[in-house]
């Protein structure tokens, strides 16, 4: 009977927990070291929407990452299922707004989603509303727009809600958790007697000593309890200096967001982005009026030069996942997927498919 794996995974945030998760349902005796504490508070994921709309994105980012996206809206559903406490998953789609002076805007956006179906045909077709067809879609938003696109089988998870219930698989699955312990790839020799077989680098923003290419772009999200609104699905708004969503989560709780600024300051949010963010919400339904603000919150996502995500292999048994950007739950599936073809197989077509960057370094 061949020894069982041990890894080593750095870093708990989403990546981190997701992979931390799968190694040990295959089998591997795994550590986790991480930084803060277990209530993720360092990390990117804790604030965020969990949106995973390959399709509206496809507007702000490449093709790679909406067919990460695609893999992602089939993937979650068999990730969450074996966790064992609930996960708000919805796939009811996005709906996309404008106002009339924001037309030209809102016409480019759906050109650049009308060329990303045309090179992804498997993508399902953005489709145009009249006020009939919003109605049906959502009846709360009566009156309030002449037109909008609605795009099918785009999707949603609580964020939140999927931190903690990995947290407690991983509690359940005898993982090693090690709060407040930073470590870094140096610290281990994978491989070697008394050292963990594998090494996987998820820290974000901490691996920036060995990654110095990665930086930090702010996002900025308010959450709220709004009784009087109720919105079915995440609805986009489009915006003359931002993209700005709307995400429902469960018992009335919104998701508003994101500005998107390139500092790593983390300071509280700016009188401008909370005016903006609300005034948008305000203007897709008058009831966030009397909407209560359950938090505002600022965290500094990690970013690589190309805005894109990258694996590099330090030796033969290290690797570093990172660059998630702005779009951690729509590619993670994938992101964790390429990691385990090549644990498994020391090779990955995987990566070639999503045109992913896997450099050996």
């Amino acid at each position: 009977m061949s020894a069982q794996l041990s890894s080593v995974v750095l870093g708990a945030g989403l990546m981190g927990r997701l992979l931390a998760h799968t190694l040990a349902q295959l089998g591997h005796h795994v550590t986790v070291y991480e930084a803060q504490g277990p209530d993720a508070q360092g990390a990117a994921a804790r604030v965020a929407a969990a949106m995973l709309a390959p399709l509206a994105e496809s507007a702000i980012t490449e093709l790679p990452v909406v067919q990460m996206g695609q893999h992602a809206l089939k993937r979650w559903p068999e990730l969450i299922a074996p966790l064992s406490e609930p996960v708000f998953f919805q796939q009811n789609g996005t709906l996309v707004l404008w106002h009339r002076q924001d037309a030209a805007e809102a016409k480019r956006f759906e050109q650049l989603m009308h060329r990303t179906q045309q090179q992804l045909p498997s993508l399902p077709a953005a489709q145009t509303l009249n006020a009939e067809g919003l109605l049906q879609h959502e009846p709360a938003l009566e009156n309030r727009f002449a037109q909008a696109l609605y795009l099918p089988g785009e999707g949603q998870l609580d964020n939140r809600q999927l931190l903690a219930a990995l947290l407690k698989s991983l509690e359940q699955q005898n993982v090693a958790l090690h709060w407040h312990s930073p470590r870094a790839p140096e610290d281990f020799q994978p491989g070697k007697t008394g050292q963990p077989d594998w090494v996987f680098d998820c820290r974000g923003l901490g691996a920036r000593t060995e990654w110095p290419q990665l930086r930090g772009v702010r996002g900025e999200v308010i959450r709220l309890h709004a009784p009087e609104v109720t919105l079915q699905r995440p609805t986009r708004l489009i915006h003359p200096r931002y993209p700005i969503y709307i995400a429902p989560k469960e018992d009335h709780v919104f998701v508003i967001g994101a500005t998107e600024i390139e500092t790593e300051d983390l300071s509280p949010a700016s009188v401008r982005s909370t005016l903006e963010l609300l005034s948008a919400a305000y203007t897709v339904h008058s009831g966030f009026a009397e909407a209560r603000i359950l938090e505002v919150t600022t965290q500094a996502r990690p970013t690589l030069t190309d805005n894109l995500p990258a694996i590099r292999c330090l030796g033969d048994r290290t690797l570093q996942i990172n660059g998630l950007y702005r779009h951690g739950f729509l590619i993670s599936p994938a992101m964790l997927d390429v990691v385990v073809e090549w644990v498994q197989h020391h090779t990955t077509h995987l990566a070639t498919q999503f045109q992913l960057k896997f450099e050996h370094v």
